[in-house]
């Protein structure tokens, strides 16, 4: 899906807003640091001077200009260091200060072929205006590790609860190191949504692009645009944020109604993003005797085959803490 004129406008605003703040700290702290350190000002505007000076001897002709200028640049920028030091101020107190060091808080990076392209900052911007539906950032104030509990858990349901959150933890380590898949299935309630909005809150704090979708949201998405002939193009932008994002979670498989399309659109999905190597976070109610009789064999294979599964049991967590809640009220 494509931006609107205004929500592009408002992704640049942003980033312009970054940079004066960081322009205007940079600049309090040159200010500082000339009050401090005597002689760094005069220090700093001799590179301006040396600059044009050495331009004029390369006017001239004079051919070793160049590398004298490179010495003197090199001997101003250590000494500045080593005052900065004597001072007590950090050797790159006056580097230049960026959110995104990539792109310099421009949102485009220069590609290999020489092309500008936006920055994986600016996609992650881009994914969170257009997939705010997803109700991913609601979700996941509620839905974090640090309201991680094992207290709803006893027995085989406590070891297995452990064990996926150690695999959610291991799977957020090892992200963008290596290629894995996450499969969580098992009965309602024990908690497959809340480990997978854990993951992804990690993620996106790490700067990754991440794509939250229920399974009956996604495929009514799907829908929507594909018979839709006017829709061609946002679904051609659609399919590339499915496909290319950074992890795409897809919640509740299962609670869709399954057909034709839905079997063929989730097949392509899993498919697509195996032969790119982005990771996909499924999780399902489902038993995989359901999910290979409700699906095709090749789902029900690349599911099996391609990711690492997890098998939660317990009760529903949402009911006790629906029944304690109450019991707390009287």
């Amino acid at each position: 899906m494509a931006l609107s004129n205004s929500q592009y406008k408002s992704i640049i605003r942003d980033y312009e807003h970054t940079r004066d703040a960081n322009r205007a700290l940079s600049d309090a702290r040159r200010e500082e640091v000339y009050s401090a350190i005597p002689g760094f000002r005069e220090l700093t505007e001799s590179v301006s001077s040396l600059s044009v000076a050495s331009a004029r001897r390369m006017l001239e002709g004079d051919e070793s200009a160049l590398d004298n200028l490179h010495q003197g640049l090199e001997s101003i920028a250590a000494r500045q260091k080593q005052l900065l030091a004597e001072y007590g101020f950090p050797f790159d107190y006056l580097n230049p200060m960026y959110g995104c060091p990539d792109c310099q808080d421009t949102g485009y990076i220069t590609a290999d072929d020489g092309l500008k392209k936006k920055c994986r900052c600016f996609r992650q911007k881009e994914i969170r205006i257009l997939y705010a539906q997803s109700n991913i950032q609601n979700m996941l104030e509620q839905e974090n590790f640090s309201t991680l509990s094992y207290d709803y858990y006893e027995g085989s349901d406590l070891r297995r609860f452990e064990t996926a959150v150690d695999l959610s933890r291991n799977f957020i380590r090892s992200f963008g190191e290596s290629y894995r898949n996450l499969f969580f299935y098992g009965t309602v309630g024990t908690g497959k949504s809340f480990l997978s909005g854990c993951i992804a809150r990690e993620l996106l704090q790490a700067g990754h692009s991440v794509i939250y979708f229920s399974a009956s949201a996604l495929f009514d998405t799907l829908a929507r645009y594909s018979f839709d002939f006017k829709a061609r193009e946002a679904l051609q932008d659609f399919y590339e944020d499915f496909y290319c994002c950074s992890l795409l979670i897809i919640d509740d498989l299962g609670t869709e109604i399954t057909n034709s399309f839905v079997t063929s659109q989730l097949f392509s999905c899993l498919n697509e993003r195996h032969l790119r190597n982005k990771s996909t976070l499924v999780s399902t109610n489902l038993s995989l005797e359901e999910l290979r009789d409700r699906y095709s064999d090749r789902i029900f294979s690349r599911i099996t085959s391609g990711f690492t599964l997890c098998k939660l049991t317990g009760p529903d967590i949402r009911i006790l803490k629906k029944r304690k809640a109450n019991t707390s009220a009287t």
